[in-house]
């Protein structure tokens, strides 16, 4: 994941986001199931915490940096 481009960055993060989007779809409906599988919600909390860090990251290069 080497994107430099502002461009390529900002599609990548559209794509980050929307899976986030999914993943935070997924654990809300896994955890109002019956016999719901916490490992698995686990898994997926982790999983969208990596992206919100990620997600982060990437924002944080689309800032220009300003000369002090």
């Amino acid at each position: 994941m080497q994107a430099q481009d502002p461009t390529q960055i900002a599609h990548l993060l559209a794509e980050l986001r929307q899976e986030h989007r999914d993943l935070d779809a997924a654990i809300e409906q896994l955890s109002r199931a019956v016999g719901r599988d916490e490992l698995q919600i686990t898994r997926l909390k982790k999983r969208k915490l990596l992206l919100k860090d990620t997600i982060a990251r990437l924002e944080s290069k689309l800032i220009p940096d300003l000369d002090a």
